[in-house]
């Protein structure tokens, strides 16, 4: 299929219905790489087990964890993925495979803070926001809306796009 999700039928139309998920707090840096790629990842570090499956259960989001002692519990029993991978690289790999996601086809998509998709602003509005360099070489801007963090096609994209083909074994 190329992206994650199921596909659902609404009123005689189909629709792709994206998979959301929730991290444990031993997976922060699968969160962020996820976000990275474009998916929707809650990462609430500081949420008792309990709480996060009630959570998780309530938005209809999967449990990304490690902990076996979270799946053991009964709202998590059907709704989690156990990732058995160490290294973040490794663990992005197993989620992605997974959940048959294109790690390309929206990556920087989201706020890498926030979560929040990331929105177009005008270049005229980020004038005070951003480096004189950058507003000068640069035409396009997104913004969270959450955070009012801006983002724009740096040499960070570029470097977190050789990443990503380096993580997946993609040839640029």
């Amino acid at each position: 299929m190329g992206v994650n999700g199921d596909i659902h039928s609404r009123e005689g139309r189909w629709i792709l219905v994206e998979t959301r998920f929730v991290a444990d707090v031993m997976l922060g840096k699968l969160a962020t790489w996820l976000r990275l790629l474009g998916c929707d990842v809650e990462y609430l570090p500081a949420i008792p087990d309990e709480d996060l499956v009630e959570m998780a259960s309530r938005s209809g989001r999967v449990i990304l964890t490690r902990d076996l002692q979270l799946i053991r519990r009964r709202k998590a029993r059907d709704n989690h993925f156990l990732v058995q991978r160490d290294g973040y690289k490794d663990q992005l790999r197993q989620v992605v495979e997974r959940f048959s996601i294109d790690p390309l086809c929206r990556i920087l998509t989201r706020c890498l803070r926030c979560n929040e998709p990331l929105k177009g602003i005008d270049r005229s509005a980020v004038l005070e926001r951003v480096p004189p360099y950058v507003y000068e070489t640069q035409n396009d801007f997104k913004t969270c809306g959450c955070c009012g963090r801006i983002y724009w096609k740096g040499t960070h994209r570029v470097e977190a796009m050789k990443q990503v083909m380096n993580i997946f074994g993609m040839q640029g």
